[in-house]
């Protein structure tokens, strides 16, 4: 399974952007995906996840609200739409992958892409 986050970019403090992870490999329906985020000098985060089934999914507290993960398992992508971004959302942001159910710990997950840049300016 491979994975390519892409969409990132530099914006303004309440804009929008949404990121795309795309998933090659077989059984993409059967894996539940990721968003992590990592800021310079912090360690890598969760955002948010949709299980395999797509009828689940887990936000952090710091997004929540604000942040809405989607996956379209017939063209294997699976979006991340970031609304009212806040400086604090500056991060490089990547998707990873886990077969079946997740606990969702960075350290869980089996497979991740590179990750892609965000920058929300103030």
């Amino acid at each position: 399974v491979q994975l390519q986050a892409s969409g990132g970019g530099l914006v303004q403090a309440g804009d929008s952007l949404r990121l795309s992870c795309a998933v090659s490999g077989r059984s993409f329906s059967r894996y539940s995906i990721g968003w992590y985020r990592q800021a310079p000098g912090k360690e890598r985060e969760f955002v948010v996840g949709i299980g395999w089934r797509g009828a689940t999914s887990h936000y952090a507290d710091s997004v929540k609200g604000r942040f809405t993960i989607s996956r379209d398992n017939a063209n294997n992508i699976v979006y991340l739409q970031m609304d009212s971004l806040k400086p604090e959302d500056t991060a490089v942001y990547y998707c990873a992958a886990d077969p079946l159910d997740t606990t969702w710990r960075p350290s869980g997950m089996d497979y991740w892409g590179k990750g892609t840049l965000v920058t929300v300016s103030s």
